[in-house]
């Protein structure tokens, strides 16, 4: 049984929640320096895109996926479970200022607020894991 719980640590469900949390790391960083540079004449937005790609390498499905031991093993739901990790990219077609800049503060301000809760989300899935794993291998 601790055998199987030390996995979930290494398995693909516990990566995704770590490239989350980097990624919202990643898009802290990011949206601080679009705020940052909201009166900077010619300056482009940039945004992290990571959602997105987990969703497309998932392909859409969050279904039941088995664990192959052996390769003669028939693969249940989707194989593979590699987690992308984020990209920035940046914003240069739009405009919305005279200078060029396309920094809007409202909405920087409200993906800056969203990010946040997201973390705080990743993070308490993470400690809520890493407290049942506990639980299990103390067998209480």
């Amino acid at each position: 049984m601790v055998t199987h719980n030390v996995n979930v640590l290494n398995g693909t469900s516990f990566a995704r929640l770590e490239s989350a949390v980097k990624s919202a790391e990643m898009r802290q960083g990011v949206i601080s320096n679009n705020i940052a540079n909201v009166d900077t004449p010619n300056f482009k937005r940039s945004e992290v895109l990571f959602e997105e790609l987990l969703t497309q390498e998932m392909g859409g499905n969050t279904g039941l996926q088995g664990k192959r031991t052996n390769e003669r093993h028939i693969p249940i739901g989707k194989s593979g479970g590699t987690v992308p990790t984020a990209q920035v990219q940046t914003d240069s077609l739009s405009q919305m200022n005279n200078n060029e800049n396309n920094v809007d503060i409202d909405r920087e301000m409200s993906l800056l607020a969203k990010n946040q809760l997201s973390y705080n989300f990743y993070i308490q899935q993470i400690n809520h894991d890493v407290k049942m794993m506990t639980t299990a291998i103390e067998g209480r």
